[in-house]
């Protein structure tokens, strides 16, 4: 494989990788976002019933769904911010590779225009 595309494949993969970061923290936004209009609802719930306390037994029945839904969305991010730390680490290795690369290719750029001018003069 030649240099050249060496080095576009790697930028390829960077991009990529950049673009699996973007997307991971638009949904982490996303679900924060949702977790948070939850609360607003759980509050409303609550405030109309009068009753905070989950446990007791007049507790609003939508109010205890929307708890369990915006608990699945906060552990939902968790979960999202472990891929994305593992998402970084691969964006950064991806980068490290693309710097290689092109550092291969401007050695190789300078090692042929040597040989052309040595095969030039001679």
């Amino acid at each position: 494989m030649k240099r050249d595309n060496l080095v576009r494949l790697t930028r390829f993969k960077v991009m990529e990788k950049r673009r699996q970061l973007e997307q991971l923290e638009l949904m982490m936004g996303e679900f924060e976002r949702m977790a948070a209009d939850l609360d607003a609802q759980i509050a409303s719930e609550e405030k109309k019933a009068g009753i905070t306390d989950v446990t007791h037994f007049a507790y609003p029945t939508f109010a205890k769904a929307a708890r369990a839904r915006r608990d699945n969305l906060m552990n939902s991010v968790k979960d999202l911010r472990v891929q994305m730390n593992a998402a970084r680490i691969a964006a950064e290795e991806a980068e490290a590779e693309l710097v290689n690369a092109e550092k291969l290719e401007q050695r190789d750029g300078a090692r042929e225009e040597m040989d052309e001018r040595r095969s030039a003069s001679a």
